[in-house]
Parts: C-alpha cells; sequence; structure tokens
C-alpha cells in the first residue's frame, strides 16, 4: 500500500529547510538557492505583493526603498509587546506574517496543503521573559494559516538526535546541541534500539550565530563609524548615542535607518562631534543600503576564523574601508560570556536529565555555530574528543523531523 509522503519543516530564525518522507526515503527540498530557504519576507509596495526566501532578497537588493523586509519573525513569538504590525497601510498580526512566509515555503518545496506536518520548536524561544506557550499558539496558528492542519511540534534537537540515532546499534544517552541564527538548544535523550525515544531533558538559551556576528559588528566595525565618540551640546560632553548602531545586530535594521528624521539626527551629532568623518561614514553607509555587504563581510570573517587562527575584515565602499586582522583569540573573547552562558544552559539539560558528564555516551552537534572552535571546546573539555559527532549542520533538524512524521 503506497502511503502519502510526510513532511520535516525546520522553520529557523536565520534559514528553513523542508524534508519529505517518501516510500525511497528522506529527501531534502531543494530551491533557488540550495537547500536552506532564508527566512526573510518581503512586501514590495502593497501589503498584497509578498515574497520569501532568495525571491524576497532578490526583490530587496533591486529596490530597497520599495520594499518592506522582514527577518528573524521567529524570534518574536514569544514577545507578548510584538502583536501586530503596519504594512502599507494594512494591519497585520504576527501570525498571519509568519503564515505568509511559510506559505511561501511549503509551496517552493512542494508540499501540498493538508499534509502531515512535524515542525521543529526551540526548547525555549528567543527573548527575555519569553512565552514558550504563547509562541507555540502563534507557530500552530502560523501553520494553519498556511494551509497545514495535520501538525506536531517537537524540540529541534529531538529531531536532530533522532537523525543521529539511526546509526546506533547499543542503548545510548545522547547530549544533542542544535545551534541556529537565534537559540542554541540541548535535549538529552534515551536511545534504545526498537524503542521509543525517551526525552530525559531540555534547556535553551537565545544565543546562537547572530550574537557571534553582533559582536564582531560592534567591536571591529561600530567604533570606525563614530561608536565611543562625543559631541558637545552646552559645553558638555556627551557620548554619540548607542541608538546609532543598534542596527549593527541584523543587517536589515541598518536600512531601516533611512529615515530622513534618523539621517538628520546623526549628521547634527556629526557636526558637534570630535567623529565627524567616522559618522559621515556612517551616513553614507545607510544611505547607500551597504548593510548586506557589511554582514556578509563579518560573516565570512567568523567562517574563517573557524579554521584559521587569524582573518582579516576587509570591507570597503565609497571613502570608507576596514582592513582590519582579527585573530580567534581576540573573537573568542568578544564573545566569552556568551558561551559561559552556553555552557550553563548544557549544565541546565543535563541536571534535568539527572545525568552528569560520564552519563552521556555521544554528543551531537548540529548547527553552523556548533563548528566554532570555542564553542566546541565546551563539550571536548567535558567529554572528551571521542564522543563527539557532528553532520548535516543545516538539514539534520528538517531530516529527523521527516523521520519523526513517519512514526
Amino acid at each position: 500500500m503506497q502511503h502519502e509522503p510526510a513532511f520535516g519543516i525546520d522553520f529557523g530564525t536565520t534559514n528553513s529547510v523542508v524534508a519529505r518522507l517518501g516510500a525511497d526515503g528522506v529527501s531534502v527540498a531543494r530551491h533557488a538557492t540550495g537547500e536552506v530557504f532564508r527566512s526573510i519576507l518581503c512586501f514590495q509596495g502593497s501589503w498584497r505583493a509578498h515574497m520569501a526566501g532568495p525571491a524576497a532578497m532578490e526583490a530587496y537588493l533591486d529596490d530597497p526603498g520599495a520594499c518592506r523586509l522582514m527577518m528573524s519573525l521567529k524570534s518574536h513569538l514569544g514577545q507578548r509587546s510584538l502583536r501586530d504590525t503596519l504594512v502599507f497601510g494594512r494591519v497585520l498580526e504576527l501570525e498571519e506574517l509568519v503564515g505568509l512566509f511559510l506559505g511561501h515555503l511549503l509551496r517552493e518545496a512542494g508540499v501540498p496543503p493538508g499534509s502531515a506536518v512535524v515542525a521543529g520548536r526551540p526548547v525555549r524561544f528567543v527573548g527575555e521573559g519569553a512565552d514558550d506557550a504563547l509562541a507555540e499558539q502563534r507557530l500552530r496558528a502560523a501553520f494553519r494559516a498556511a494551509g497545514i492542519t495535520d501538525l506536531r511540534l517537537v524540540a529541534e534537537p529531538e529531531a536532530a538526535g533522532h537523525r543521529f540515532a539511526r546509526g546506533l546499534n547499543a542503548p545510548a544517552h545522547v547530549l544533542v546541541g542544535d545551534f541556529g541564527g537565534g537559540t542554541s538548544d540541548f535535549s538529552v535523550l534515551r536511545f534504545a534500539p526498537g524503542a521509543p525515544t525517551q526525552a530525559l531533558g531540555h534547556a535553551g538559551i537565545g544565543i546562537a550565530g547572530d550574537d557571534f556576528d553582533a559582536a564582531i559588528l560592534r567591536h571591529a566595525v561600530a567604533p570606525l563609524l563614530g561608536q565611543g565618540g562625543h559631541y558637545r551640546v552646552i559645553e558638555q560632553a556627551l557620548p554619540v548615542p548607542v541608538a546609532f548602531f543598534a542596527g549593527f545586530a541584523r543587517w536589515h535594521r541598518l536600512a531601516q535607518m533611512r529615515s530622513p528624521r534618523q539621517l538628520r539626527d546623526i549628521a547634527e551629532v556629526a557636526r558637534l562631534s570630535d567623529v565627524p568623518e567616522q559618522l559621515a561614514a556612517l551616513i553614507r553607509l545607510i544611505e547607500d543600503e551597504q548593510g548586506l555587504s557589511l554582514y556578509r563581510s563579518v560573516a565570512a570573517v567568523k567562517a574563517a576564523l573557524s579554521a584559521d587562527e587569524a582573518a582579516v575584515l576587509d570591507f570597503r565602499h565609497g571613502g570608507f574601508s576596514i582592513q582590519r586582522r582579527i585573530t580567534r583569540k581576540e573573537f573568542e573573547g568578544w564573545i566569552a560570556r556568551d558561551l559561559a552562558r552556553i555552557a550553563a544552559t548544557v549544565d541546565a539539560a543535563l541536571g534535568e536529565a539527572g545525568l552528569g558528564d560520564g552519563g552521556i555516551d555521544h554528543v551531537f552537534l548540529t548547527g553552523g555555530s556548533a563548528y566554532v572552535p570555542a564553542v566546541r571546546r565546551i563539550f571536548e573539555a567535558r567529554f572528551g574528543a571521542g564522543r563527539l559527532a557532528g553532520g548535516g549542520e543545516f538539514t539534520s533538524v528538517a531530516e529527523g523531523l521527516a523521520l519523526m512524521a513517519g512514526r
């Protein structure tokens, strides 16, 4: 008897992936740019004209001024403070926005409406005081809006662990670490051949790859654009407002600073400051929509530092240029506090499971930041390199979800 295919959906903060379980096994859907689909939504000129993924990126790059670009939608699901937003004269609720994105993702991947879907969710949603119950409610509503009513939600590291466990032939306790763009999640799982998986403990934190990028921008780039400078008002020296540099955490926020009022504010501070040329460079980057180019240069340095002891951040635009050598040691110092909080989250997962380091047989790490050396050392120091495994950096969660959809 031929069964209908089932699907695993990894809706991520930065990228999303769809996997299909059919008679021939699990396959990952390919899009115009590969297996991952950028988690961005773009409205162009009207709230009715929207696109997602590569098409959204292309539309934005072609004409940023005509677009309302949205990214990191997942990171807002647990925040009660964000309920809706105005898009070209129309108020759209967060669930609607996520539903529109998911609709594009599912159509691109060939997922028919009404399909059986197992989707991932972080162990803890992003944000201080995030409401996990609200976030899950919104996520379910978004999937319904996209035509999916047969839905099961599973913790993302549990899905990655399910994929990993296919290669085990004996009972084992496995610690799974899933490092995304917005969250780092951990699950302690008990596997036994022929028996259901037991989830013994979970923990998560809203620190991940995007925060590592932001650290490079904050320490290596922002000081060259006026951060740390001062301006004078009635003979009083005041620091250049930190709000001018808030956009560096996410590249699209730099473009959102293009409002005439914001640019006037920066220009006025520049006129009264001790760093006028640096602030003038900031204005040029904003006006010329250079946020994405700057972000790509930073991401390239972060990736290079996973293999090399030093890398050069090379970015040039107009009269502004950066050729900044960054050492791995320097970068690790910038993210030291984040690393300590990630390590504490691993402690929390083990504590909930009632296991010590010695009770873990395997450690499976997935996601791009799993290969940042300082992140990997957290696990090597505690469990030894011999217990560590990895693979499927961007697809393991979706593949695991698809496998779970077939159970």
